[in-house]
């Protein structure tokens, strides 16, 4: 009769750790073009789940600056269990918070323009930076960066602030890595044409490029792919640029202080599976940052493709972008 009462015991254990499992919550502050409803966030939130047992939650904050400064404010006492929504312009000032722990697993099965050996951030997509245009509104866009400075006043574009938003902080490494010495005048030949400065990408792309309010938009090169795949029009295009673009990785990483670490580090790995990455193409609009094969939406076959790409070092960035931040407000200023 041991067997049976062995059995039973085993049985209790096993329910016993399930339910503890299943009452585990894990907070993942992120940004809103991942959380949002048409994001990638509700697909992966209920793929997880039914892997982990789990809940999961997003706290939602303005833009990947938000995220780093959000960390930074609550410290250890922080509630979030990850950080979904930096790259490779914010993570390394990210790092030296030591906030972030170590991630635990291999770097084999990444699909990237360039190699990714790092112990805290695991990346999930990546894109270029780029000009998107209305083709009704400006049918001939610049084709340079330097065309888009020299170009009339008239010509009217929309940008994000670098201080809060990482395609603002993408545009500032673009100019620099583009003009070196020679970026403060260039941002004050731009000025005129800017219209405005967004916080974030998603108040500069849905509330005013998208109702016409501007003819370009500081943006990705993936941009299109969703109008072309989702509302089925050519509309909107991303500038190809003779100098080249500038390369975005997006990264997420473990908080140190989670009570859930083991939780986190599988979603980490999670991410790194076709059940995450599959929604990324169409939902982030961003490349994958595994190989997706015939998974991957063929309208990604007609974006433009950089000639040249411009990356600047994370560690890099962080020392300069200060200096960065002040030569721009400077620029835009006088």
């Amino acid at each position: 009769m041991r067997l049976p009462v062995l059995a039973a015991i085993s049985l209790a254990v096993s329910f016993t750790l399930s339910e503890a499992r299943a009452a585990q919550e894990l907070n993942v502050y992120t940004h809103p073009s991942f959380a949002a409803e048409w994001g990638p966030g509700p697909a992966v939130k209920e793929a997880f789940e039914k892997q982990c047992d789990c809940t999961l939650n997003y706290t939602v904050l303005n833009s990947g600056g938000d995220i780093l400064q959000r960390l930074r404010l609550e410290g250890s006492s922080s509630q979030a269990d990850v950080v979904l929504g930096l790259d490779t312009g914010t993570m390394e000032m990210a790092r030296q918070t030591g906030l972030l722990a170590p991630h635990s697993r291999k770097m084999d099965n990444l699909s990237l323009p360039v190699d990714w050996q790092d112990n805290i951030f695991v990346p999930y997509d990546w894109g270029y930076f780029a000009f998107v245009y209305d083709t009704e509104q400006l049918p001939n866009p610049p084709e340079s960066l330097e065309a888009l400075i020299n170009a009339p006043d008239d010509l009217k574009i929309i940008i994000q602030d670098p201080r809060t938003s990482t395609p603002g902080l993408g545009l500032l490494l673009w100019m620099h890595a583009v003009y070196g010495d020679q970026a403060g005048a260039k941002w004050r030949q731009l000025s005129g044409k800017i219209l405005t400065t967004t916080q974030s990408w998603s108040d500069g792309y849905f509330s005013l490029f998208m109702n016409g309010e501007a003819p370009m938009i500081l943006s990705y090169s993936t941009s299109p792919a969703y109008h072309m795949a989702i509302d089925k029009t050519d509309r909107y295009q991303a500038a190809l640029f003779e100098e080249g673009h500038y390369l975005q990785v997006e990264v997420a990483a473990l908080v140190k202080s989670s009570e859930h670490q083991e939780l986190a580090r599988e979603f980490l790995d999670f991410m790194h599976t076709p059940a995450f990455q599959r929604h990324i193409p169409l939902k982030n609009v961003m490349y994958p940052a595994i190989d997706l094969g015939d998974e991957l939406p063929q309208v990604f076959n007609r974006l433009i493709e950089p000639a040249q790409t411009f990356y600047i070092e994370p560690a890099t960035v962080a020392d300069q972008r200060r200096e960065l931040v002040n030569e721009w407000l400077n620029a835009l200023t006088r």
